[in-house]
C-alpha cells in the first residue's frame, strides 16, 4: 500500500478542549470523567446501583464541555438551522476547519477541489429527541439530522466536490472511515481527505444498553486489560484527522505527524453473537493489515487497543494479538488504551487511537496506560508478547511502526499500522524559493470574519506564541500561509516574538490600535509607483535596508553590476559607505537609479505589482525599467552618461521655489531665454531654474507681490535653458540605446499625462527629458483620477506623497494610502515590513516566500482558530423518566445564575472545538 500522510489534526475530547490539551491529558495519565452534566439528563433520576430495569448502574462518564456552543456566524448558518442541527455537525464542521488550517492551508483553498470528507458516527440521539415530535418537525430539523449531514456539511460549507459520506460500523465507525478515506487517495479519487469521527451523548439509552447487558462499569470508567476491569465508560469527543499521499505531501513541504502504511477491515460473520467478539475475525484483520502495510508482527513496537475494559472484550482482543506477537520473546510488544483517559467514545474511538497514535509517533514518546498498574493476570499478556504501558514508552530515532485496532459491537473490525513520518517530513526543510529571500522583519497575518473574531483570535495567537520557543520569522511565515481568507485583514511586523506577542495583545486591547493596523478591502487595489528624483538624496541612503533584507542586497547589486561599466566605481559601495559624493551631479542621479530600481524590483518580488507608474525627472529611469521601457543595461547607461554631462556643465545656474501655480509664472519667463519652469509639483508649488542674475531679479518681483520663494542649494539649473549644450552628445548616446513602448502603464512627468498606447519612451523622450518641465502635478492629477488606491513612494524618503497630500480637495483620512518602504536615513526592515503589512491590509496579496529567508520558510504549529462560543443550542427540554417532553431545540436553556453561559461540566471549560 502506498504510504498516506496525517498533515492535519483537530480534536476535543473529555477534558482537553484541542490537540495539545489531549496530548497533555494523555502525557499526564489524566482522567477526562466526570459526573454526567445536567445539559444532558439528570443522572440520579436514570441510576440503579443495582441496575435496575430501565435504568443504568452510573451516574458518570466522560464529556466534552460546551457542546452546545456554536459559532454559526463563522459558518454563516442562521440562529434558526443552528439550533435544528445535531450538535455532532456543529462540532464536526468546526473541528474540519482547524485541522485543515492545521495541516498549513488555508481552508479557502480547498474550496472546488475534489477533496473527500469521511465520518464515522455511532449515534443519532438528536434525531431521536426531534424528529418524533411530529408537530414542531421543520425543514431546518429534517437537514438537522441524518448520519450523512455529517460529512455532507462539511463538503457544503467547505465547498468540496469529492467523496463526502458517512460511516456506522458502531465502536469502529471512524476507523473505518480513515481506512475507506486512505483508499480514495489510492484511487486517486481524490488528492486530500478529511477523516473524523465524533460521538455527543444526549439521552441515557446507550447507557442504560450497557447496564442491562451487563457491560457498564458502576464508576463509568473503562479501566482496559486491568485487574479492576468492569465494564464499559461512556465517553464523547469529536477528531479529525487531514489525510494526503506521502509523496504529495513531501512535494508540498507540509509538516508529517506520521504515515499509515496499511489499514483493513472485516467482519465477525457469524459468531458467538451478534454483540460477542471474534478472536479469530480479529487475528484476520490484524494480518490483512500487516500484509498490506508490508511489514511483520515482530516490526510492529507498540499498538494502541481497543481494550475497552470488558472480560469478554479484552481476553478475545489478547488472544487475537498474542496468535500475531506470543514469539516476540525477551521483547513484548507495549500496549495501551486511551478508553482509560476518555471512556469509550464510541463513534469517536477510532480516531481517538489514531491521533493518539500519530502523535506519539510525532513526538516519539507513548504515553502511559491509565489502569495499567494492576495487570489483569488471568490475560497472560507475556505468554502472548505482551506488556502493558505502566510508564511512558521513549520511541527511538529510527522508523517505529504502531498498531491501531477498532472493534464494531456489530462485528466490523478495523485495525491501522502506522509509522513515525521520515525525518524530512516530519521536519520539513524551508521551502526553496527562486532566490533567497528576506526583507529583514517578519509580517504576521491574521484574518477574520468581525472584528470580535479578529480580537479573540489575536489573544489566542498571542497565548500560545508566548509559551513556545519558535522564531518570529517561521511562526509569522506559517500565518501567512494558513490565517488568510477573511474578510478582515490584520498585519503587523516584528522583529522577535516578544515584540510579536506585545502587538497582538496591544492591538486586541485598544480598539483604535486594532482599527489602524486591520483594513476591509472590498476590490482589487490599484497600486501607484512613484519614484522620486534628484533632491532626496542623502549619504548612505538605504544602508539600513541594505542590512536588514538579502532580497533589496541582491536587487541593488544588479543594479550595480549594470552601472559599474558606465560609472568607473561602484555606486553600491559609494552608498554604503556613506559618501558625501553622492551629492555631486554624477554620482546623485545613477545613485537614485539604483535604489530606485532595487527598490522597485523588490516590492515586484514580494508580490507587489504597480498598476500605475510615475517618476519625478530622474526617477522616470527606474520606472522605464519597472515598465518595460528600457532594460536594466540600457537604462543604466542613459542615467550614469546624463549625470556625468551635466556634471561637466559650467556652475552659476540656480533653482527657485516658488508658493505659486504654473499660470502664475509663465508671464514672468516668457521673456526671460536663460530661466524656464522646472517643475510644476502642485497648484500652488512651482520650481524655476536658469540664471542666477535672472532668478534674483525674478525672485524679488515675486517677493513684492507677497509671493513666498525658497533658493534650492543645487549644483547646476536642472531642466532649464543651461542644459544646452549637453544635449548634443546626450542625444548621440539616447540614440544608441534607444527605448520602447511601456508594456505598463506610465504616467510622464515630460508630457503630464498617461502616455498613450504605442507612445514610446525613446530617444527623443529621453532627450527632451533634459529640459523640459517636471509636470509632476499633472501627471499625480491623473494617477488620482484614474482610481490609485495606493500610493507606493519609491526612493530613499518619502517627497513625492508629502507634495500629493497638499493638492487638497481631499478630506482627512480620505484618499488613497500612502505608503513609504523607506522613510529615511534610519530605515531598515522594519519599514518595508510595516510597508508590505499596509499593501496586505489593503488587498494586495504579497508572495510571502520572499519576505523571509530559507531558513525561515518552514512551517510552524499555529493556535487553532478560537470559535466563539456566544451563541449556544440545545434541546428545549432534557430527556426524562417519561421520554423528552416537547419542544423545538433553540438557545440552551441551562444558564448560569450570574451569566448568560450555559452551566458548564465539572472540569476544564475550553472554548471552540
Amino acid at each position: 500500500m502506498e504510504p498516506i500522510a496525517i498533515v492535519g489534526i483537530d480534536c476535543r475530547f473529555p477534558g482537553a478542549q484541542d490537540t495539545r490539551a489531549y496530548w497533555d491529558l494523555l502525557m499526564r495519565s489524566g482522567d477526562g470523567v466526570g459526573e454526567v452534566p445536567r445539559l444532558r439528563w439528570d443522572a440520579k433520576e436514570f441510576h440503579s446501583a443495582a441496575g435496575a430495569e430501565g435504568h443504568t448502574n452510573t451516574t458518570e462518564g466522560g464529556f466534552v464541555s460546551d457542546p452546545d456552543a456554536f459559532d454559526n456566524e463563522f459558518f454563516t448558518i442562521s440562529p434558526r438551522e443552528a439550533a435544528a442541527m445535531d450538535p455532532q455537525q456543529r462540532l464536526l464542521l468546526q473541528c474540519a476547519w482547524r485541522a485543515v488550517e492545521d495541516s498549513g492551508l488555508p481552508p479557502q483553498r480547498l474550496a472546488g477541489s475534489a477533496t473527500g470528507v469521511f465520518v464515522g458516527i455511532m449515534g443519532n440521539e438528536w434525531a431521536q429527541l426531534h424528529l418524533t415530535d411530529y408537530d414542531n418537525v421543520t425543514a431546518q430539523i429534517g437537514s438537522g439530522n441524518g448520519y450523512c449531514m455529517t460529512a455532507n456539511r462539511i463538503s457544503y460549507h467547505l465547498d468540496l466536490k469529492g467523496p463526502s459520506l458517512a460511516i456506522d460500523t458502531a465502536c469502529s465507525s471512524s476507523l473505518v472511515a480513515v481506512h475507506l478515506a486512505a483508499n480514495a487517495l489510492l484511487s486517486e479519487e481524490c488528492d486530500v481527505a478529511i477523516a473524523g469521527g465524533v460521538n455527543i451523548a444526549l439521552t441515557p439509552a446507550l447507557s442504560i444498553f450497557y447496564t442491562q447487558a451487563g457491560l457498564s462499569s458502576p464508576d463509568g470508567r473503562c479501566k482496559p486489560f486491568s485487574s479492576e476491569a468492569d465494564g464499559i465508560g461512556r465517553g464523547e469527543g469529536v477528531g479529525v484527522v487531514v489525510l494526503r499521499r506521502l509523496k504529495d505531501a513531501v512535494a508540498d513541504g507540509q509538516r508529517v505527524y506520521a504515515v499509515i502504511r496499511g489499514t483493513a477491515v472485516n467482519q465477525d460473520g457469524r459468531s458467538n453473537g451478534i454483540t460477542a467478539p471474534n478472536r479469530w475475525a480479529q487475528q484476520d484483520v490484524l494480518a490483512a493489515a500487516y500484509r498490506r502495510a508490508g511489514v511483520e508482527a515482530s516490526d510492529v513496537a507498540f499498538t494502541e487497543g481497543h481494550g475497552t475494559g470488558t472480560a469478554l472484550g479484552d481476553m478475545m482482543e489478547i488472544k487475537a494479538l498474542g496468535h500475531h506477537h506470543a514469539a516476540r520473546g525477551g521483547k513484548p510488544m507495549a500496549l495501551g488504551s486511551v478508553k482509560g483517559n476518555l471512556g469509550h467514545t464510541e463513534g469517536a474511538a477510532g480516531i481517538a487511537g489514531l491521533i493518539k497514535v500519530a502523535l506519539s509517533l510525532h513526538h516519539k514518546v507513548v504515553p502511559a496506560s491509565r489502569f495499567a498498574a494492576k495487570e489483569n493476570a488471568k490475560l497472560k499478556l507475556r505468554d502472548h508478547g505482551l506488556r502493558l504501558l505502566k510508564a511512558p514508552l521513549k520511541l527511538g530515532g529510527d522508523a517505529v511502526v504502531a498498531g491501531l485496532s477498532s472493534f464494531g459491537m456489530g462485528g466490523t473490525n478495523a485495525h491501522a499500522v502506522l509509522e513515525s513520518a521520515p525525518v524530512h517530513a516530519a521536519r520539513p526543510a524551508p521551502r526553496p524559493a527562486p532566490e533567497d529571500g528576506g526583507i529583514g522583519s517578519a509580517v504576521f497575518t491574521l484574518t477574520a470574519p468581525s472584528v470580535a473574531a479578529l480580537r479573540r483570535n489575536l489573544l489566542a495567537q498571542a497565548d500560545t506564541a508566548a509559551t513556545r520557543r519558535v522564531p518570529v520569522g517561521p511562526l509569522s511565515w506559517s500565518s501567512n500561509h494558513v490565517k488568510a481568507g477573511h474578510r478582515y485583514r490584520f498585519a503587523v511586523s516584528a522583529s522577535d516574538t516578544a515584540e510579536l506577542v506585545a502587538k497582538l495583545r496591544a492591538a486586541a486591547d485598544d480598539p483604535d490600535l486594532l482599527a489602524r493596523l486591520t483594513g476591509t478591502p472590498t476590490g482589487r487595489p490599484r497600486t501607484a509607483f512613484l519614484f522620486t528624483g534628484q533632491g532626496s538624496q542623502y549619504a548612505g541612503m538605504t544602508a539600513g535596508l541594505h542590512r536588514d533584507s538579502a532580497l533589496y542586497r541582491g536587487f541593488l547589486d544588479e543594479a550595480d553590476d549594470a552601472l559599474l561599466p558606465h560609472t568607473g566605481k561602484s555606486v553600491r559601495d559609494l552608498l554604503l559607505g556613506g559618501d558625501e559624493d553622492v551629492h555631486l551631479t554624477r554620482w546623485t542621479q545613477p545613485a537614485l537609479f539604483a535604489v530606485g530600481y532595487a527598490l522597485g524590483r523588490t516590492l515586484e518580488a514580494l508580490g507587489v505589482r504597480p498598476d500605475l507608474l510615475l517618476g519625478h525627472s530622474v526617477g522616470e529611469f527606474a520606472t522605464a525599467c519597472l515598465s518595460g521601457a528600457l532594460p536594466l543595461h540600457s537604462a543604466a547607461r542613459l542615467i550614469a552618461a546624463r549625470g556625468e554631462l551635466m556634471q561637466e556643465l559650467p556652475e552659476g545656474g540656480g533653482m527657485l521655489a516658488v508658493r505659486a501655480g504654473r499660470e502664475d509664472l509663465e508671464s514672468r519667463v516668457a521673456e526671460e531665454p536663460l530661466v524656464g519652469i522646472a517643475a510644476v509639483n502642485g497648484p500652488l508649488a512651482s520650481v524655476l531654474s536658469g540664471d542666477l542674475t535672472v532668478l534674483e531679479r525674478i525672485e524679488d518681483g515675486l517677493r513684492r507681490d507677497g509671493v513666498r520663494t525658497r533658493r534650492l542649494k543645487v549644483s547646476h539649473a536642472f531642466h532649464s535653458p543651461l542644459m544646452g549644450p549637453m544635449l548634443e552628445r546626450f542625444s548621440e548616446i539616447a540614440g544608441e540605446v534607444g527605448g520602447g513602448v511601456p508594456e505598463l502603464p506610465v504616467y510622464s512627468s515630460v508630457r503630464g499625462r498617461a502616455l498613450a498606447d504605442g507612445e514610446a519612451m525613446d530617444a527623443a523622450y529621453w532627450v527632451a527629458h533634459v529640459s523640459s518641465p517636471v509636470l509632476f502635478a499633472d501627471a499625480a492629477g491623473e494617477v488620482l483620477a484614474d482610481g490609485a488606491t495606493h500610493l507606493v513612494e519609491i526612493g530613499p524618503s518619502p517627497v513625492l506623497t508629502t507634495l500629493i497630500r497638499r493638492f487638497g480637495g481631499t478630506p482627512p483620512g480620505a484618499g488613497p494610502a500612502q505608503i513609504a518602504p523607506v522613510r529615511g536615513a534610519d530605515s531598515g526592515g522594519q519599514d518595508l515590513s510595516d510597508a508590505l503589512a499596509a499593501l496586505y491590509r489593503g488587498g494586495v496579496d504579497p508572495h510571502w516566500d520572499a519576505a523571509y529567508g530559507t531558513q525561515e520558510r518552514v512551517p510552524q504549529q499555529l493556535a487553532p482558530y478560537a470559535f466563539s462560543d456566544d451563541h449556544r443550542y440545545w434541546a428545549a427540554h432534557i430527556p426524562t423518566r417519561g421520554g423528552a417532553a416537547p419542544g423545538r431545540p433553540g438557545p440552551s436553556p441551562y444558564r448560569s445564575p450570574n451569566s448568560s453561559t450555559p452551566l458548564r461540566s465539572r472540569g476544564p471549560s475550553p472554548r471552540g472545538c
